[in-house]
Formats: C-alpha cells, structure tokens, sequence
C-alpha cells in the first residue's frame, strides 16, 4: 500500500514491543485498527461524495441541453400552431361567414352543439372512476355494486319510496 515490505513491518512491530511493551500492545494495536478503519471508511465516503456531485454535474448538464431542445421545439410548435390559425381564419373569413365557433358547418369542442360540451365532459369525469374499475361489469351487477358516481338528491330520488299518499 505504502511500499513497506514485510522486514519493516516486522521491524516497526519488533520496536512497538520494545517502546509500548508487551502489557499495553494489543490494546495501542485496537486502537490502530479502529483508527485504520474509521480512516478506510471516511476516504470511501469521500470518493462516493465525489462521484455523486460528478454524476449530479452530468444530470445538470444534460437537464439544460434538453430544457433547450424542449424551448425550441416548443417555439416551433407555436409558430405552426399560430400559422395553421391564421391560414384558417383567413380561410373562414374569405369564405363570407363571420362566425368563429364553427368552421364549415363542423362544431368545433367551443361550441354548445358539441357532443363534448362542459356538462357531457363532466358526467364523463364524474363517473370515470366506475368506469374504469377492474371489475367485471357482470360481477358488479350480481354484487350489487354501484356501477356510476350519484349525487344526493339522485340517491333520494331514487330510493325514495313511491307509495300513494301522505
């Protein structure tokens, strides 16, 4: 390790017996170890430290060349985008009709006569969690589990005994 050959760690142990003495020696030599130890230890946790922030400078590096191509793309796809919507209303306003919320007699999702107009899409949320659930449609109809999301006064209306009277 130090280029210390075996004769000069059998001199160097030949000179701790004679100066320590033979009573106190095992107990400098734990000593040693354990300060041996702590220092293999604390020089490891140095070089993975070290190769960490290494590893962390890369991520760093590569984070900003793709926050770049990101950037540009993105202004790429802006500019097609703004193009494509000039192209369109110059298109609809050549044409002779003045009303932005459909093109050629096609609703656009803006419009009320969408099939997917704001109160549709939210039904649509509402009940995606039944949906979506593992279990088999037939299984939940013999368990009787609930296959779509009610509110209240649906769970009212629904249970609500429809006998005549008071």
């Amino acid at each position: 390790m130090f280029g210390i050959d075996v004769e000069k760690i059998v001199i160097i142990a030949t000179v701790a017996l004679i100066v320590i003495g033979p009573e106190r020696l095992p107990r400098v030599a734990r000593t040693l170890g354990t300060l041996f130890g702590r220092m293999q230890r604390y020089m490891a946790d140095v070089r993975a430290e070290v190769s960490r922030e290494m590893q962390l400078d890369e991520l760093r590096n590569v984070g900003g060349e793709v926050r770049q191509a990101v950037s540009k793309f993105s202004a790429g796809l802006q500019n097609e985008v703004e193009q494509s919507r000039s192209n369109i209303l110059a298109a609809v306003s050549g044409s002779g009709e003045n009303d932005a919320a459909t093109l050629g007699g096609v609703a656009t999702p803006l419009s009320p006569s969408s099939p997917f107009s704001p109160s549709k899409r939210n039904r649509w949320r509402r009940n995606r969690a039944a949906r979506q659930s593992a279990t088999p449609q037939w299984y939940r109809q013999s368990q009787r589990r609930k296959t779509r999301v009610l509110s209240a006064a649906a769970r009212v209306a629904r249970y609500r005994s429809r006998g005549t009277g008071s």
